[in-house]
């Protein structure tokens, strides 16, 4: 059960503007996950590349490598998940949470840079195939799967509301894959001799990490430069604020995410009347958190007479 809490604040000027934060409970704690998920893929990164040299095997020493980015990736997102809990100061107003938002920003860019080197590699390996040790390559990559499957399932139920967590599990559950896909080409290259498999599944590894790792590039992206979280219906934002009681129109209005999980909002009301007062701004925040999950509103009301009008009021909202 969410609960919900608002604090408003009335400034009595030539407009009056009310904010009204519904604050749903703190952001899961992920720290247990995180370091299990750290201590295994170090084990695992260790044991791959012993085990890809041993065996000669370029799609053990790729996956090896991409762990590596994948253990910095966890470091990374387990330090913005930290800073994200931290209470805002009198400089940071609204707290580090966009810490999170360049972890998965930082995170998509540095994968997909390993990425690119892999590529490289295998294409030259592919032009000069080397025999591998085919069933050490099977055993260790068996090994990727239990872990960084398991890995993944630490962080599944987080991967549905933070963009943050959502990147931990996209690289653990991608990983698992790639692992599953090395023991089929290990098993496929005892069978047949052909070497240019274990290149082949180092490309095929490449492509898998690079469609995951674009759809968080495109997401953490966009909420680096506040655009309107996916999550969120601003056309039914707005259809809310405009139907309630004595509200005639809006303006000015903005969404944009605090975090990977919190999201806040401006708006100007035209509202008539006057003063939506103190009840009405519960019931508004209240509803926005409830029906859209926008926790950080601000509310500025106008009456929309008389010669004096809001200059942002041409402004696209």
């Amino acid at each position: 059960m969410t609960d919900v809490s608002m604090h408003d604040h009335d400034h009595h000027n030539d407009h009056h503007h009310h904010h009204g934060h519904a604050h749903a409970h703190g952001p899961a704690n992920y720290d247990l996950a995180f370091a299990v998920g750290v201590a295994l893929n170090i084990g695992f990164v260790a044991a791959e590349s012993f085990y890809g040299v041993a065996a000669h095997s370029l799609a053990l020493l790729a996956d090896a490598g991409h762990n590596v980015s994948d253990v910095l990736g966890l470091l990374l997102a387990w330090a913005a998940s930290w800073a994200t809990k931290r209470r805002p100061t009198a400089r940071w107003t609204y707290g580090f949470g966009r810490g999170s938002i360049l972890a998965s920003l930082i995170n998509a860019a540095v994968l997909l840079m390993v990425v690119g080197g892999i590529a490289w590699e295998a294409i030259l390996r592919l032009t000069a195939p080397e025999a591998i040790a085919e069933s050490t390559v099977a055993w260790v990559a068996a090994l990727g799967i239990a872990v960084n499957g398991g890995t993944a399932l630490m962080f599944l139920r987080g991967s549905r509301e933070d963009i943050n967590i959502r990147g931990a599990f996209l690289h653990m559950a991608g990983d698992a894959g790639v692992s599953l896909g090395v023991v089929v080409a290990a098993l496929a290259m005892r069978q047949t001799g052909w070497l240019w498999l274990d290149p082949a599944a180092s490309l095929v590894i490449v492509v898998v990490i690079a469609l995951g790792t674009l759809g968080l590039l495109r997401e953490s992206l966009g909420l680096a430069l506040d655009a309107v979280p996916a999550r969120i219906d601003h056309e039914g934002v707005e259809r809310f604020l405009c139907a309630l009681p004595g509200v005639a129109g809006i303006h000015d209005l903005h969404i944009w995410p605090l975090s990977t999980t919190s999201v806040a909002l401006t708006a100007h009301l035209v509202n008539p009347a006057g003063d939506i007062g103190d009840d009405g701004l519960h019931r508004i925040a209240g509803e926005l958190h409830e029906r859209f999950g926008i926790d950080h509103t601000t509310l500025q009301v106008e009456r929309g007479g008389g010669d004096t009008l809001c200059r942002l009021a041409t402004h696209v909202g």
